[in-house]
């Protein structure tokens, strides 16, 4: 989605905006849908210890070189049943892209899914499956911190009129993508995006150049949003829906970014000092723009960042595997670390964050081991849990049987 974003809430997420009430919107009146402006306040939970490991070296690129251990007996876990057969049904949907992908983690093989994959369509319970089809194996020293994401809903319209004056931005045509590894074999993996100016290629236009109006009037806008603080959080979601004036609502989904360093000003604005403790969700983010509206659209701007959309008309929203995330079900994940499919078992110091989930999504702020971006739905209450997700705890990650043994056998891995 992101996901793209996607996307990571708490310290990671923010956003702004220059108005308190968007132009043209009565006072008074509700700017959103949702305003579940109180972040959920979980009871606390002891996470399960890890084993004992180091932790990852600075020049860890993979899972491999991370360093991987055997994790605790899978049928030892305290599994929910609902969560299981929430992971279960995701790790369906992901089985067809799972075994053709390339895992660069150098932990499996296209092939070592197929069995479970083909477990998954006969398996009655969920708890059993995940069990006798997976072994648990931790990555370094196991410790994880995970956020959350949500599909936001916002008001928005078609076409621009009174009360919605913020466009939603489809891809320009002059956004390009360039594969340095064609031209030098020693950047192969890198890729350039930017745009063509006087026959050189320079960097795309950055947020303020682009809030300041340079795409206008060139038949991008694909809708109009009625408040572009709420607008720019689901930039940072990657995908969302639009509630339109008439009750229907238009989904948009992520297209592409313009290549400017991202800057999570959830942090930037915590160590300025401009969030009291308790402030740092993405709550309290927010009402700390709202209430200082020309310090919020500066701050705003030192994120260079934007994202651009697509309409949905099929399931979703998606995920990096192109594939309908599942909420309550579905983890952002860095590919390095947690092959794209695999499932995960989380045990952290918030209760709601606990259970299997199914690694289908990653995000720009989502790197290194152990690090993970939970997946809560659409609406008021997914809005409040994911908005105060900020949990630590212990991580294992599942792959199929017997592939601990085939890696300290010294078979060849991807």
């Amino acid at each position: 989605m992101r996901t793209r974003g996607g996307v990571a809430l708490a310290l990671l997420l923010a956003s702004c905006s220059n108005a308190i009430v968007p132009g043209g919107i009565e006072p008074g009146a509700p700017a959103v849908v949702e305003l579940a402006d109180a972040a959920r306040r979980p009871t606390a939970a002891k996470p399960l210890d890890t084993v004992p490991a180091p932790a990852a070296p600075a020049t860890a690129v993979s899972a491999a070189t991370a360093g991987v251990v055997a994790g605790p007996a899978i049928a030892s876990l305290p599994v929910d049943s609902a969560a299981a057969a929430r992971a279960l049904a995701a790790f369906r949907t992901s089985c067809p892209s799972l075994q053709k992908r390339n895992d660069v983690t150098g932990l499996t093989r296209g092939s070592d899914w197929a069995r479970p994959c083909a477990d998954a369509q006969r398996a009655s319970d969920a708890r059993t499956f995940f069990s006798t089809s997976f072994e648990a194996v931790q990555i370094a020293d196991g410790r994880a911190f995970a956020t959350g994401y949500y599909e936001p809903e916002i008001r928005g319209a078609r076409t621009r009129q009174r009360g919605y004056e913020t466009p939603v931005y489809a891809k320009p045509a002059d956004l390009i993508d360039i594969d340095m590894g064609l031209f030098a074999s020693d950047l192969a993996g890198r890729k350039f995006r930017g745009r063509v100016e006087d026959g050189a290629f320079v960097p795309y236009h950055d947020r303020t150049r682009i809030e300041e109006g340079v795409l206008a009037g060139k038949g991008l806008e694909l809708a109009w949003a009625a408040d572009p603080i709420e607008l720019f959080f689901l930039q940072v979601q990657g995908s969302g829906r639009l509630r339109l004036p008439d009750g229907s609502v238009m989904r948009i989904g992520y297209a592409s970014q313009n290549g400017q360093p991202y800057t999570g000003i959830g942090k930037l604005m915590r160590d300025r000092g401009l969030l009291q403790p308790g402030q740092a969700s993405m709550q309290g983010i927010m009402a700390y723009l709202r209430a200082n509206s020309a310090e919020g659209q500066a701050i705003m701007r030192e994120n260079k960042s934007y994202v651009f959309f697509r309409e949905l008309t099929g399931p979703g929203p998606l995920g990096a595997m192109g594939l309908p995330v599942t909420p309550r079900a579905t983890v952002a994940a860095d590919p390095r670390f947690v092959p794209l499919g695999a499932p995960v078992f989380l045990s952290m110091d918030r209760p709601d964050a606990n259970g299997i989930w199914v690694a289908q999504d990653t995000g720009g702020a989502i790197k290194g081991a152990n690090r993970f971006d939970t997946f809560w739905g659409a609406g008021d209450e997914a809005r409040s849990t994911a908005g105060g997700m900020s949990a630590r705890g212990t991580a294992f990650l599942l792959v199929p049987r017997g592939t601990l043994a085939r890696l300290r056998g010294g078979q060849p891995t991807p």
